[in-house]
């Protein structure tokens, strides 16, 4: 398994991504699979981050004893942790604004119809639509907010 420290090119946020191997990543990346859990931006690039092996299986008992401890990376910049904890509570409050939604599936354009034109209960919805389905409600003035599926707990896997 390997771990990327990843980011968006577009709004600069940064995240882990898991992948089976390097060519793995290479793949999904060239096949417009990899994304922003933030903002759903397909550009995104790998940062540099340091390797983390775990080797230690391969030492006798006495040999681990006297190897020294690596020396721990440097700290990430203020702003960087601040960065990261604003980055952490956005998106906490955006699962939590998607699970109170009412998920209405496949119904979505048609639900957010309804809502708008007076004829159901006005409330938070949420579900999904095709891109032909998104540009019909922006026509109408129905304004609708994409989200990755990262954020709804129940379209993760």
């Amino acid at each position: 398994m390997k771990v990327f420290d990843l980011q968006c090119e577009e709004h600069g946020h940064v995240f882990e991504g898991w992948f089976a191997s390097h060519d793995d990543y290479d793949s999904q990346q060239a096949r417009g699979l990899v994304s922003c859990p933030v903002c759903g931006s397909g550009k995104v690039v790998k940062r540099l981050s340091a390797p983390r092996l775990n080797v230690g299986h391969f030492r006798e008992p006495e040999a681990a004893a006297s190897v020294p401890a690596p020396a721990p990376a440097a700290a990430p910049s203020s702003g960087a942790v601040q960065m990261a904890r604003l980055q952490a509570a956005i998106f906490n409050q955006v699962r939590e604004m998607v699970r109170r939604a009412d998920n209405v599936g496949d119904r979505f354009a048609e639900e957010a119809r309804r809502i708008h034109y007076g004829e159901a209960e006005d409330r938070a919805i949420r579900g999904t639509s095709t891109p032909e389905e998104r540009a019909e409600l922006a026509e109408e003035g129905i304004e609708v907010l994409g989200l990755p599926d990262i954020f709804d707990d129940e379209r993760l896997q």
